[in-house]
């Protein structure tokens, strides 16, 4: 029997067959768990509903949390169809590029409220609003990147964004332990990603990462994947709080 044959969830920040997200919904679905995937807009929309598809998403929906309403619009669909979740991954990320190409000193205050919101906040939106579809627990992941913890060239707002969300996912596993509700961050290496192509030399980045880590090579969405289809199954019932890496070994050398 697959491992994860009985569970449903939600995969937010899909957006091509590169994404991080789209490494998650296809290794989950591997392991026999049952995903709603998310569309930031209808621009996005033809690059997702096809990967959607692939694996029988039966809930195809819309999602900009920056759209007043439309991330609560998605859980109530969930009630609704299924009336209950096992688990969420919330990978979604963005800053506006003037403040994420400048130093952090020079961040606007729109611009870092902004990173904040997208970025962090809406992991706790989506907490909040799982929280009660999750009677008998479940699982919330996050994705963050080691630039949250040391100070990577050309990560700037990013960086202080990404340590505010680690520390967010362990104040939420501390609090939604009671019931049941266990909460991780995981840290992938540097990857191929559209997110990523708006860091400067990011080209430069993932050659060093290659170089660097011990394993001499880059994660892939699907390591990734396979990690998140683990923690979501209980398997890993023991564990919450933590921030895994998936990077190669990077962060012991890096």
């Amino acid at each position: 029997m697959q491992p994860l044959a009985e569970k449903r969830g939600l995969v937010v920040g899909v957006a091509n067959a590169q994404s991080i997200a789209w490494g998650c919904a296809r290794q989950l679905h591997a392991a026999g768990a049952t995903s709603a995937i998310t569309y930031l807009n209808h621009k996005a929309e033809p690059h997702v509903r096809p990967l959607a598809d692939s694996i029988a998403a039966p809930l195809i929906l819309p999602c900009d949390v920056e759209q007043v309403g439309e991330l609560e619009a998605v859980f109530a669909v969930i009630k609704q169809q299924w009336g209950q979740l096992d688990y969420l991954i919330h990978a979604i990320a963005y800053a506006p590029l003037d403040d994420l190409h400048g130093r952090v000193v020079d961040c606007s205050e729109a611009g870092f409220l902004r990173a904040m919101s997208v970025s962090c906040h809406s992991f706790i939106r989506m907490a909040k609003l799982a929280e009660p579809l999750m009677p008998q627990g479940g699982t919330l992941l996050t994705m963050s990147y080691y630039g949250a913890e040391k100070v990577i060239n050309n990560y700037g707002l990013m960086g202080p964004v990404k340590a505010a969300l680690e520390s967010t996912a362990r104040y939420l596993a501390a609090e939604l332990a009671e019931h049941g509700i266990r909460v991780h961050a995981i840290s992938p290496g540097p990857l191929p990603t559209r997110a990523a192509s708006g860091i400067a030399n990011f080209d430069r980045l993932m050659a060093e990462a290659v170089e660097k880590s011990p394993l001499h090579r880059l994660a892939t969405p699907d390591d990734v994947g396979q990690l998140a289809a683990f923690l979501v199954s209980d398997a890993a019932r023991a564990l919450t709080g933590s921030t895994f890496y998936v990077d190669a070994g990077y962060n012991i050398v890096g």
